[in-house]
């Protein structure tokens, strides 16, 4: 039986996703590679992360070739953007100043960020 589509990647999930976006469409082993440069995980773990990952609607393979070939199947903007929707709701009860605040608050940023958020914000009020 198939997997229901569900856009929240796990945080395992979100690694696999992040290798993708950062070196384009790879095979297992590519991907498993990368993974091992941070810790441990098996060739098969990774394989059947990708398999559920495809089930899962996060994850195209291309498999017209020999190797199997995966790249994520929504934009590194686009899952950022449905995590933090599903967090403001869930978190900060739909509050965007909470979670602003919040992330603000949760360590200290540099001067170039705070000029880019504020930049954002006058962007924001001249709508």
């Amino acid at each position: 039986m198939a997997r229901s589509k569900t856009s929240r990647p796990t945080n395992r999930e979100l690694t696999i996703l992040r290798i993708l976006w950062d070196n384009g469409p790879c095979t297992v082993r590519q991907v498993n590679e990368a993974m091992n440069a941070d810790g441990s995980t098996g060739y098969t773990t990774t394989l059947k992360l990708m398999q559920i990952m495809t089930d899962k609607g996060l994850l195209r393979r291309d498999d017209s070739q020999f190797k199997h070939i995966f790249k994520p199947a929504l934009t590194e903007a686009k899952a950022q953007k449905q995590l933090v929707g599903d967090m403001l709701e869930r978190a900060f009860c739909g509050s965007a100043e909470k979670l602003v605040m919040r992330a603000l608050s949760a360590k200290k940023i540099s001067a170039r960020e705070l000029a880019s958020i504020r930049k954002m914000l006058d962007e924001f009020e001249g709508e």
